[in-house]
Protein backbone atom coordinates (compact mmCIF):
# COMPACT_ATOMS: atom_id res chain seq x y z
CA UNK A 1 0.00 0.00 0.00
CA UNK A 2 1.36 3.76 -0.74
CA UNK A 3 2.16 5.56 2.14
CA UNK A 4 1.50 9.63 2.05
CA UNK A 5 4.45 11.78 3.68
CA UNK A 6 1.92 13.76 6.19
CA UNK A 7 -0.01 14.68 3.41
CA UNK A 8 2.33 16.90 1.83
CA UNK A 9 1.21 18.31 -1.84
CA UNK A 10 4.27 18.57 -4.49
CA UNK A 11 4.02 21.23 -7.25
CA UNK A 12 5.61 20.56 -10.20
CA UNK A 13 6.46 23.05 -12.47
CA UNK A 14 7.96 21.91 -15.08
CA UNK A 15 7.38 22.21 -18.78
CA UNK A 16 9.14 18.98 -20.63
CA UNK A 17 6.35 15.89 -20.58
CA UNK A 18 8.96 13.05 -20.71
CA UNK A 19 10.88 14.84 -17.39
CA UNK A 20 7.64 14.93 -15.83
CA UNK A 21 6.48 11.59 -15.99
CA UNK A 22 10.05 10.64 -15.19
CA UNK A 23 9.12 12.00 -11.64
CA UNK A 24 5.65 10.63 -11.02
CA UNK A 25 7.11 7.32 -12.33
CA UNK A 26 9.55 7.69 -9.50
CA UNK A 27 7.41 8.97 -6.65
CA UNK A 28 5.15 5.37 -7.55
CA UNK A 29 8.42 3.41 -8.07
CA UNK A 30 9.37 4.18 -4.31
CA UNK A 31 5.68 4.01 -3.38
CA UNK A 32 5.39 7.64 -2.26
CA UNK A 33 1.57 8.76 -2.98
CA UNK A 34 1.67 12.29 -1.85
CA UNK A 35 -0.16 14.70 -4.58
CA UNK A 36 1.66 15.41 -6.93
CA UNK A 37 -0.17 18.91 -9.12
CA UNK A 38 1.74 20.00 -12.36
CA UNK A 39 2.15 23.64 -14.14
CA UNK A 40 3.49 23.80 -17.15
CA UNK A 41 5.54 27.61 -16.14
CA UNK A 42 5.86 29.95 -13.99
CA UNK A 43 2.57 31.49 -14.82
CA UNK A 44 0.18 29.04 -14.29
CA UNK A 45 2.24 27.85 -11.01
CA UNK A 46 1.48 31.39 -9.77
CA UNK A 47 -2.70 31.19 -10.70
CA UNK A 48 -2.76 27.82 -8.76
CA UNK A 49 -1.20 29.14 -5.47
CA UNK A 50 -3.01 32.31 -5.98
CA UNK A 51 -5.93 30.40 -6.41
CA UNK A 52 -5.09 28.30 -3.26
CA UNK A 53 -6.80 25.78 -5.29
CA UNK A 54 -3.28 23.80 -3.84
CA UNK A 55 -3.67 22.26 -0.66
CA UNK A 56 -0.70 23.11 2.35
CA UNK A 57 1.37 21.59 3.18
CA UNK A 58 3.11 21.38 -0.31
CA UNK A 59 6.95 21.39 -1.55
CA UNK A 60 7.81 23.24 -5.12
CA UNK A 61 9.67 21.14 -7.80
CA UNK A 62 10.73 24.12 -10.32
CA UNK A 63 12.29 23.68 -13.11
CA UNK A 64 14.17 26.96 -14.72
CA UNK A 65 14.09 26.62 -17.97
CA UNK A 66 10.33 27.14 -19.28
CA UNK A 67 8.77 29.22 -21.40
CA UNK A 68 6.78 32.49 -20.59
CA UNK A 69 7.50 32.71 -17.47
CA UNK A 70 10.98 30.35 -16.16
CA UNK A 71 12.14 29.36 -13.04
CA UNK A 72 14.18 32.34 -11.87
CA UNK A 73 11.69 34.62 -12.44
CA UNK A 74 8.61 32.67 -10.68
CA UNK A 75 11.42 32.57 -7.70
CA UNK A 76 11.09 36.26 -7.69
CA UNK A 77 7.34 36.35 -7.63
CA UNK A 78 7.23 34.02 -5.31
CA UNK A 79 9.63 35.76 -3.04
CA UNK A 80 7.81 38.85 -3.21
CA UNK A 81 4.17 37.82 -2.72
CA UNK A 82 3.82 37.52 1.37
CA UNK A 83 1.11 34.94 0.67
CA UNK A 84 3.65 32.77 -0.89
CA UNK A 85 7.23 33.69 0.19
CA UNK A 86 7.48 31.04 2.81
CA UNK A 87 7.06 28.37 0.62
CA UNK A 88 9.53 25.57 0.17
CA UNK A 89 10.85 25.07 -3.88
CA UNK A 90 13.48 22.87 -4.59
CA UNK A 91 15.05 23.16 -8.44
CA UNK A 92 15.65 20.32 -10.61
CA UNK A 93 16.68 21.76 -13.79
CA UNK A 94 19.35 21.34 -17.14
CA UNK A 95 21.24 24.11 -16.00
CA UNK A 96 24.68 23.41 -14.68
CA UNK A 97 25.57 27.57 -14.61
CA UNK A 98 26.89 28.99 -11.47
CA UNK A 99 25.17 31.78 -12.18
CA UNK A 100 21.47 29.92 -12.31
CA UNK A 101 22.68 28.53 -9.02
CA UNK A 102 23.40 31.32 -7.03
CA UNK A 103 20.44 33.37 -8.71
CA UNK A 104 18.61 30.42 -6.95
CA UNK A 105 19.61 30.26 -3.79
CA UNK A 106 19.50 34.16 -3.77
CA UNK A 107 15.84 33.27 -3.94
CA UNK A 108 16.20 30.88 -0.62
CA UNK A 109 15.56 27.85 -2.42
CA UNK A 110 15.97 24.92 -0.25
CA UNK A 111 18.09 22.66 -3.13
CA UNK A 112 19.47 22.77 -6.62
CA UNK A 113 19.19 19.57 -8.38
CA UNK A 114 20.97 18.79 -12.23
CA UNK A 115 18.96 16.57 -14.44
CA UNK A 116 21.41 15.42 -16.04
CA UNK A 117 23.47 14.66 -12.96
CA UNK A 118 20.58 12.80 -11.65
CA UNK A 119 20.34 10.01 -14.24
CA UNK A 120 20.64 6.71 -12.30
CA UNK A 121 20.60 8.67 -9.02
CA UNK A 122 16.76 10.26 -9.35
CA UNK A 123 15.62 7.63 -7.10
CA UNK A 124 17.85 9.64 -4.64
CA UNK A 125 16.80 12.87 -5.69
CA UNK A 126 12.73 11.56 -4.87
CA UNK A 127 13.74 9.94 -1.78
CA UNK A 128 15.91 13.22 -0.45
CA UNK A 129 12.22 15.10 -0.75
CA UNK A 130 10.67 12.30 0.83
CA UNK A 131 12.76 11.96 4.22
CA UNK A 132 12.39 16.05 3.74
CA UNK A 133 8.52 16.61 4.41
CA UNK A 134 8.44 13.69 6.64
CA UNK A 135 10.91 15.72 8.97
CA UNK A 136 10.71 18.87 8.74
CA UNK A 137 7.94 21.28 9.78
CA UNK A 138 6.06 22.84 7.02
CA UNK A 139 3.65 26.00 7.32
CA UNK A 140 0.37 25.35 6.33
Amino acid sequence: MLEKSKDVTLLLIEDDDVDAMTIERSFLKQRIANPIIRAYDGIEALELLRSRDITRPLVILLDLQMPRMGGLEFLKELRADENLLDLVVFVLTTSKSDEDMLSSYRQHIAGYFVKGEAGENFLDIVNVLDSYWKVVHLPG
